[in-house]
């Protein structure tokens, strides 16, 4: 059977319990990408200054639902923070364990494309079986060979467009409100994203600036100011960037 799981992944959807409720209007108020229209995106939750607190994917769900896709460790935190602004709103928020995340390099019929980046490859969601077999240790190499962070431990909880968000694809500027949006967009308009996430070789990597590592395959995340970046180790999805802020 093709390894294919993600099992360091997890599902969160969310239901309206009554006809009235919209699903989707509540997510746009809270999260980075727009999710009204074409899914899945890639978005985030970030705290009122704009910081990485949550990073995943929205699906769609049918029934007015939408599926949250985000690290398996992270999942029931992600729940309770949803909850907490969820108020008295008529929306069931929970994990479904009986659904998996998972993940191939080539595309194939079904799924989609990753929105971050056409180049990591396919996801799906589908019901979890008690035969699937990993991928993760194959898909986190694939994505840091492309030089893409994701989750908690590698983005830890820096501005999210330091995180190289617009280059991924992780942030509408043309939605309305959400939480963190009013230092995101001025980060935006001013052109003033002075330090950014890099996937550099361990033994090339700046203990200070390292958020994490990942020795089994010689890979390490900095957070590193632009200015001293080796573009030699940039990704190219991430030079132009990095060529536009001179």
């Amino acid at each position: 059977m093709t390894a294919n799981r993600l099992f360091t992944r997890a599902l969160i959807r969310l239901s309206p319990e009554s006809d009235e409720e919209d699903v989707a209007g509540f997510l746009q108020s809270l999260v980075t990408n727009d999710v009204t229209g074409k899914l899945p995106v890639y978005a985030a939750l970030l705290s009122a200054q704009g910081k990485t607190m949550f990073d995943f994917f929205v699906w769609p769900a049918g029934n007015g639902e939408l599926l949250i896709e985000c690290e398996a460790d992270a999942a029931d935190d992600l729940v309770k923070r949803l909850s907490l602004y969820r108020l008295r709103r008529k929306i069931t928020i929970a994990r479904d364990d009986s659904l998996g995340a998972y993940w191939q390099v080539q595309m194939g019929a079904g799924g989609a494309a990753d929105p971050r980046l056409a180049a990591l490859g396919q996801r799906w969601i589908a019901p979890a079986r008690d035969s699937d077999e990993s991928a993760d240790g194959a898909y986190r190499k694939h994505r840091l060979d492309l030089g893409v962070p994701e989750g908690r431990a590698e983005l830890g909880d820096i501005l999210w467009l330091e995180t190289n968000a617009v280059e991924l694809r992780g942030v509408s500027f043309d939605k309305g409100c959400y939480i963190g949006q009013e230092n995101t967009a001025r980060m935006n308009w001013r052109q003033k994203v002075n330090r950014r996430l890099v996937v550099v070789p361990l033994d090339q990597s700046d203990e200070k600036r390292r958020k994490h590592q990942h020795e089994e395959l010689g890979r390490a995340i900095d957070h590193i100011r632009v200015e001293n970046i080796d573009p030699s180790l940039a990704p190219e999805w991430l030079k132009a960037s990095l060529i536009a802020a001179g």
